[in-house]
């Protein structure tokens, strides 16, 4: 029997701490909120107690951060998308930020397993003042297990609604964009890394930002198949391919350290749960 679950997760301010409240419905929940770097900003893991999607499932997650606020977001490992006979799996995640308000979106990645029918879907929508920094990586198959991906397929959708819109789908039958030089150049882990404002950044805090991501990611063994654009004067925009995971993840969370400081003055502070 299919699995439906929904999370909500709302994260307010009082009194200089950030506090998330949260509601559910399936097997779908966060834990305990912690407090790693003060008050200001609340760290939360997300947890799918199943592990996996099957075809049929849906994981619907919506998460809001009021003015003054600052939530952090990961989750313990990666989530799976499971080899499917029929209907598709589907992720569908809306995150909503307010004037004066951040929020961080960082969970560990999405494994599509061959023969999977997934659908992921990722609206942000930032008001005037407010900010979003997160990143989405996918691996397709499991190279280092002797499992390649050879069948099934993965439709991708990650929108900031009227102000951009990326939107695709790989299926592995498709050789030329999955092995051709134009498509993944068999690589079979994609990544990005976004910061997304509710206004435009003025020019100097973009062209800062985006010089140090440039200086990062050439001194990384993946700066052949690495860049970063601010397609909209709200964005910037990291992406990386690479053979696994596990580099592209290293390259992005160096870029997510240092904006996180430029942008935002604030020093890294891992989630606890990485180092477990």
């Amino acid at each position: 029997m299919p699995w439906h679950a929904r999370l909500s997760i709302d994260y307010t301010a009082r009194e200089g701490r950030s506090l998330a409240r949260f509601r559910h419905e399936g097997p779908l929940r966060i834990l305990q909120s912690l407090y790693p770097e003060g008050d200001a900003v609340c760290h939360n893991v997300l947890v799918h107690p199943p592990g996996g999607l099957v075809g049929g499932d849906t994981l619907d997650i919506q998460v809001s951060a009021a003015a003054g606020s600052h939530g952090l977001i990961t989750t313990p490992g990666a989530s799976r998308f499971y080899r499917s006979e029929g209907e598709p799996a589907t992720q569908q995640t809306r995150l909503r930020v307010a004037a004066e308000a951040r929020l961080e979106w960082l969970p560990l990645e999405a494994l599509c397993y061959s023969g999977c029918n997934a659908h992921n879907r990722l609206s942000l929508e930032v008001a005037p003042g407010g900010e979003l920094m997160g990143w989405d990586v996918t691996a397709l198959g499991l190279p280092n297990a002797g499992q390649p991906f050879v069948a099934g397929s993965l439709q991708q959708h990650l929108e900031v609604p009227g102000v951009w819109l990326e939107r695709g789908r790989i299926n592995a039958a498709d050789a030329l964009l999955l092995d051709g030089g134009l498509g993944l150049a068999g690589h079979r882990c994609l990544a990005s890394l976004f910061f997304v404002a509710g206004a435009p950044l003025t020019r100097e805090r973009r062209e800062r930002a985006l010089d140090l991501a440039r200086t990062l990611i050439e001194a990384d063994a993946l700066s052949a198949t690495a860049g970063v654009t601010s397609p909209q004067p709200q964005i910037l925009v990291i992406r990386v391919l690479a053979p696994v995971v596990e580099p592209a993840m290293q390259l992005l969370r160096r870029v997510w350290m240092a904006w996180r400081q430029e942008l935002w003055g604030r020093s890294s502070q891992l989630p606890r749960i990485w180092s477990t």
